[in-house]
């Protein structure tokens, strides 16, 4: 099937597109075509917004949850019936092959069933009051206007992780999507408007982050941010919420790490490791960036990893056959290339890759081979800061407690992955290892829709996306108590008789 994308987006505010003063150019990043042009907004295109979502909040609020329910699962009908073009746009966008952009999309439809389910649940206590004829129960109440800020390596997954559950508990949202991916953004916006979402719960405002970021983040009329990106950016919302004593949920990537210990599958290693490294180009929070490996298996896993890195094919990720896509864009691709240098000085050896890849398949896009390095040290700065490309080191260990020591060393704790065969260490690692996600005999990514998604450390503040803890983001508890006895009842004090 051929897909064109919209040829000039626009805003979504209050139900209507709105054109905008100024305008960027979004290309695909294999082949550096045209895609769109997407609205570079000002803050007063976030306060119509913001005005707008305030308004229609109030009257969300009051509608049934279980009818706010039923709007997601149109949601994820219309997604399904539509997943083979909305796939394929994301990877004109995105550039990650089609058959991890039909993954996301699938990631999208999951999120509006489940989150659909919890219209039907939005689930509080009840519990014995300690004075007679009273009643005790909590229930969640929506907080207001969301503001959500999302990256473009997961341009539609990332934004249902946080939209539908804001919107079933009866939020109203207002969304800035990365500028490198706009077109997930239209076409979301177009199918929750279709499926019946009343005008101004869900308004989409484009732009930079400086511009457009920070006025959703500093608008005081938005209770709750929650943002993915980067970890200084984060930081810098982070404290601005904090002025402001605005809720804010933060993901902020990882420096994820496969153990491989010497009783491992080897073949089952390397496949886990291959797809969570190389997948999305290396372009997920979630991407293996270390592989800690028992020295006894050390040089048998090179050596396997180098002989399945080179049936790897690399292009366009709308062909079928193509396993690695592009970078996003040249200051990503530039980023990768100077961290080659700095692992060389470090004394890291280059085992295959390492540079950009150019001539015929790759004109007007952005590549970098798939690269490994070998005879890395915990401390180097590889193995402790994020890259966000498709790159990977080994470092070799003694134990399964040294292996658990250098993953636990960095400054991030999203995802790590153990290969073992001995059920005895595979608890041990699961509690020892200070990552908010854990996997056994698979790779850092596949997370699953229905339970939480984040990390410890410098990877986030506490919260989640996904699961139910991504509601306790949205919601508040209120506490209610009815006393029916027909006298004032004061607790801890008429308890004492």
């Amino acid at each position: 099937m051929s897909v064109k994308p919209v040829e000039k987006l626009a805003n979504f505010v209050n139900g209507e597109w709105h054109r905008s003063e100024s305008y960027t150019v979004v290309r695909n990043p294999a082949n550096g075509e045209k895609l769109t042009e997407v609205p570079l907004s000002t803050w007063k295109e976030v306060d119509y917004a913001v005005e707008a979502a305030v308004a229609a909040q109030k009257q969300w609020a009051l509608v049934p949850a279980p009818q706010r329910a039923e709007v997601l699962y149109r949601v994820g009908s219309l997604m399904k019936e539509r997943k083979e073009t909305l796939s394929q746009l994301l990877t004109m966008e995105n550039g990650k092959v089609i058959e991890e952009a039909r993954g996301e999309v699938q990631e999208g439809i999951d999120m509006a069933y489940y989150m659909a389910g919890e219209g039907r649940r939005l689930f509080g206590q009840t519990t014995p009051s300690e004075l007679k004829d009273k009643f005790a129960m909590s229930v969640r109440a929506p907080v207001g206007v969301v503001g959500i800020i999302t990256p473009w390596n997961f341009p539609i997954a990332i934004a249902t992780w946080k939209s539908f559950p804001a919107i079933v508990a009866g939020n109203a949202v207002v969304w800035k999507p990365a500028t490198e991916t706009p077109l997930m953004a239209f076409e979301l916006v177009k199918i929750m408007e279709e499926a019946g979402l009343p005008s101004g719960v869900l308004n989409v405002v484009f732009g930079s982050g400086s511009e457009v970021g920070t006025s959703l983040v500093e608008h005081p009329d938005i209770r709750v941010i929650s943002f993915t990106g980067s970890n200084d950016t984060g930081r810098t919302i982070a404290s601005k919420c904090g002025e402001q004593l605005k809720k804010v949920s933060l993901e902020m990537g990882g420096k994820n790490a496969v153990i491989v210990l010497e009783d491992a599958d080897l073949d089952l290693a390397v496949e886990g490791i291959l797809w969570s490294a190389f997948g999305t180009s290396g372009q997920r929070c979630t991407a293996c960036s270390r592989v800690i490996v028992h020295e006894n298996v050390k040089e048998e896993l090179e050596n396997r990893l180098l002989q399945q890195m080179e049936t790897l094919s690399i292009g366009n990720g709308l062909d079928e056959g193509i396993k690695v896509g592009p970078i996003i864009n040249e200051k990503s691709l530039m980023k990768i290339e100077e961290y080659m240098d700095v692992a060389k000085q470090d004394g890291a050896r280059l085992l295959a890759g390492g540079h950009v890849l150019e001539g015929e398949g790759f004109t007007g896009g952005y590549y970098f081979a798939p690269t490994l390095f070998t005879d890395a040290t915990k401390d180097m700065r590889i193995a402790q800061e994020e890259i966000f490309g498709p790159v990977v080191s080994l470092i070799s260990v003694k134990s399964l407690a040294e292996a658990v020591e250098v993953n636990n060393s960095v400054s991030f704790g999203l995802s790590s992955s153990i290969f073992t065969k001995d059920v005895n260490r595979v608890f041990q690692a699961q509690r020892d290892l200070d990552t908010g996600i854990v996997y056994v005999n698979a790779g850092t990514t596949g997370a699953e829709i229905h339970l939480p998604f984040g990390g410890t450390k410098g990877t986030g503040n506490g919260h989640r996306d996904s699961g139910l803890a991504a509601l306790d983001v949205f919601t508040e508890w209120k506490s209610v108590y009815i006393d029916y006895s027909g006298k004032l009842q004061r607790a801890q004090i008429d308890t004492e008789e």
